[in-house]
C-alpha cells in the first residue's frame, strides 16, 4: 500500500479552497479521496444552516480528485511542482438529492476515459455508505507555462 501526502500537496490550492481531506489511492487510470461533511472539517465554511454541502460542489469535488491524479503523476514523473489544470466543464452532471447530508464521509472516486498532452476526460462518481450520491464527467485542460504568462 502506497502512502500518499495530503491533497493540498497534490493541487495548487490552499485552504479554504482545497475540499478533499485524504487520498486513499492513485492509478495510471483513476483516483480515490474521501472528504467529510462536518462542521469541523474542510467543508464547515461551506455547509448550509442544517451542516449539509450544497449539491453543486460535487464537480468541484470530482475536479479535485482529478487534480490529485495529475499532481501525484506530476510527482512521480520527478517534476518539482504541481501545474495549474482548468475544469472546461462537466456533463452529465448529476446529484439527485441536491445536498449532501451532515456527517456523511463522501468517497470521490474518478476514471481516466481520454487525455492527450493538454485535454483530459474523467468520470466521476460521490459515494456515501456506498450508496451513489452524485456522478458525472468532468473534461480539464493542462495549460503550458507560456498560456499561464499570458492569462496571468
Amino acid at each position: 500500500m502506497t502512502d500518499y501526502l495530503a491533497p493540498q500537496r497534490y493541487l495548487p490550492h490552499e485552504a479554504p479552497m482545497c475540499l478533499l481531506d485524504r487520498v486513499i489511492d492513485v492509478t495510471p487510470d483513476s483516483a480515490h479521496c474521501q472528504v467529510s461533511v462536518s462542521a469541523d472539517g474542510v467543508l464547515a465554511p461551506f455547509l448550509d444552516d442544517e451542516g449539509m454541502l450544497p449539491g453543486w460542489f460535487a464537480i468541484e469535488i470530482i475536479a479535485q480528485t482529478v487534480g490529485v491524479w495529475s499532481g501525484w503523476h506530476t510527482m512521480n514523473a520527478g517534476e518539482a511542482s504541481v501545474g495549474v489544470g482548468m475544469l472546461l466543464g462537466g456533463r452529465g452532471l448529476r446529484c439527485p438529492e441536491g445536498k449532501f447530508p451532515a456527517n456523511t464521509l463522501l468517497d470521490c472516486q474518478v476514471t481516466l476515459l481520454m487525455r492527450d498532452e493538454k485535454i483530459g476526460s474523467f468520470e466521476g462518481a460521490i459515494l456515501a455508505n456506498n450508496q451513489l450520491m452524485a456522478s458525472g464527467r468532468v473534461n480539464t485542460y493542462q495549460p503550458d507555462k507560456n498560456e499561464l504568462e499570458q492569462l496571468f
